[in-house]
């Protein structure tokens, strides 16, 4: 009986940690082997090089934070804040975040990258237009509100700033979708 090989999946998975712990240069064939405690030998029967691994991370970070999140959000249901708010959970989970963050990062020298993020970008607002057309029409508006969710859900991972004293993070994004989306219903 052969020595059993260590999936592909293992070595995509263990390079986008890598990626979101290092970056790009963190990814590298002899580190992720001695990680997974096998020879770098078994790579090359799954990947042509450290370039064709590389590829195949992106591939399953564009699929996990893009197909299927917008999978889960369609299955799952709800009104369209709920949509929102799940897809950005989701797409910035404690998993994705990390490997999300390292891709903009990544993104801004090399532009390959660059164009899968907006790729995946772009699938990302055309859901929160969708959604945030259910509470506007005029099209502007729309961009504005997608644009200032999308940012919103961004930025506070860049943003070093302390919120105001007394002040919950959580209260506070909530108040931002709230403003976002035009404001918890008003009572009657």
């Amino acid at each position: 009986m052969g020595t059993a090989r260590t999936p592909s999946a293992d070595w995509i998975d263990e390079g986008l940690r890598a990626l979101a712990r290092g970056g790009p240069d963190a990814v590298r064939v002899e580190a992720l082997a001695k990680t997974l405690g096998v020879t770098k030998g078994g790579f090359y029967g799954y990947f042509a090089d450290r370039n064709t691994l590389l590829e195949a991370m992106l591939d399953t970070w564009e699929r996990r934070s893009v197909d299927e999140v917008l999978d889960r959000v369609a299955r799952d249901g709800g009104d369209a804040r709920t949509k929102i708010q799940r897809a950005g959970a989701l797409t910035l989970s404690a998993e994705l975040l990390p490997i999300d963050l390292a891709i903009r990062d990544w993104a801004r020298r090399d532009e390959t990258v660059a164009a899968r993020l907006r790729r995946v970008d772009n699938q990302r607002m055309r859901l929160l237009r969708e959604m945030i057309g259910t509470y506007f029409t005029d099209p502007v508006e729309i961009e504005a509100r997608s644009l200032l969710a999308f940012s919103t859900r961004i930025g506070m991972h860049f943003l070093a700033a302390d919120p105001l004293d007394g002040a919950d993070r959580s209260a506070v994004m909530t108040r931002a979708a709230d403003i976002v989306l035009g404001g918890p219903p008003e009572e009657v």
